[in-house]
Order: C-alpha cells, then structure tokens, then sequence
C-alpha cells in the first residue's frame, strides 16, 4: 500500500512540476521563429526594393520579382531597438520577369533581418543603415 502511495506522489509531482514548467513558458513568452514563407517576403522585399532603385536610375520599368525555393542555413536570434529579431542567412532562387524575357538566378545568397513586433502578430524586415541606425519594413 505505501508503494502505491508513493507512486501517486511521483505523478503527482510531475503534473505539478508540469504545470509550473507551462506557466513558465507562458509567461516567458515561447518566441516563434521566421518561417520559410515569411523569410521569402522578407527577401522579394529586399530583391524588389534594389530592381526599383535601379530602374529608377536608368529611366527603365522596374521588373517583377518571384522568389523561389529558399533554404535557410542559419537564424541566429539579436536584438534591434529593443525587440527580439533574427539575422537569417541561405540561398534563393529568384525571377525578374521584363516586358519581353524572364532572367532566373539559382542559389543567391541572402542575408535578411527580421524584427517581431512586442504584440508577436507582425513582422518588419530591418535594415542596417550607415548613420541613422536600423530602418524598418511590415513584410505583408
């Protein structure tokens, strides 16, 4: 009898444990990491922005932008302006789609900076800028 009593204990010690385990989760606040499909906006973004810039220059229609198949190889958690982010790192395929051709490129390296907003429903891409800190971007 006291072998049983001891046992019920036991399991009862791990559920409370448990529960104080979950608690503490909670209140930490479990972060969610930059899945693939986000970090691909992150990167047509990026990709989008530099085509407009340069077709600005040159007086041309800036060409749409399709990201392909990323891999990412890395997400190494920081922090900017006093929010979690992750500086990400892989390859992309990407297309630019002209007026009269497509131009694919296979396995581009990427580097994206992704910044999760204090209320963890949004994202922003931020970008390191020379004198004025960090910028930032909503990935939508």
């Amino acid at each position: 009898m006291s072998r049983s009593l001891r046992v019920t204990r036991k399991g009862s010690l791990r559920v409370i444990l448990a529960i104080i385990l979950a608690g503490l989760l909670t209140a930490c606040g479990v972060r969610e990491l930059p899945n693939t499909a986000l970090v691909r906006k992150a990167i047509a973004m990026q990709v989008s922005q530099t085509q407009q810039e340069i077709s600005q220059q040159l007086r041309l229609e800036a060409p749409k932008v399709e990201v392909d198949r990323v891999q990412i190889k890395t997400r190494s958690p920081l922090t900017i302006q006093n929010l979690t982010a992750y500086r990400i790192e892989g390859t992309y395929d990407f297309t630019l789609k002209l007026r009269d051709r497509k131009v694919a490129q296979k396995d581009n390296p990427f580097e994206v900076y992704l910044q999760r907003q204090s209320e963890g429903k949004t994202w922003r891409l931020a970008q390191p800028q020379k004198e004025s800190g960090w910028v930032t971007k909503l990935v939508e």
